[in-house]
């Protein structure tokens, strides 16, 4: 059936780009330098006490330090409608698109459900995915944050 405004009314959208935000805890020394190992097991114990922390040493996008920048930057030209799908294994995250916001979204991940509407942020709960859907109308650069 596809997307749907909540009113029977059809979505239709040009791509879709998919945004996993990841955490990582990785064990530092008693100078806070990142500690190396041999093998993950040897990491086995230090990295669960950092987990316990509950604050990660790194938060990136899709798996890597500029993995949606320069090059690898989204892309949408004007009159474009795109569909961001935002996922966050761990922690509560909230996505916002400065210069542009959520025509409709999904908060939820789930599209049988009526979209909110005009979202400059959108609540994404760890463990879960949400998504966004936006036109854009005009030229510019726009941050996804």
């Amino acid at each position: 059936e596809g997307l749907s405004d909540g009113q029977g009314k059809a979505l239709k959208y040009d791509k879709v780009y998919y945004v996993g935000e990841q955490d990582f805890y990785v064990p530092r020394d008693e100078n806070g330098n990142y500690k190396r190992y041999e093998s993950a097991g040897d990491a086995h114990e230090d990295v669960i006490k950092a987990m316990r922390t509950l604050t990660p040493t790194h938060i990136v996008f899709n798996g890597k330090v500029g993995a949606l920048t320069g090059d690898n930057a989204l892309k949408a030209n004007v009159g474009e409608t795109v569909l961001f799908v935002h996922s966050q294994a761990n922690r509560d995250t909230r996505p916002h698109l400065i210069g542009g916001h959520g025509d409709y979204v999904w908060e939820m991940g789930k599209f049988h459900n009526p979209p909110a509407k005009d979202l400059e942020t959108w609540f994404v709960r760890g463990g879960s995915a949400g998504a966004a859907l936006y036109t854009f109308l005009q030229p510019g650069i726009y941050a996804y944050v």
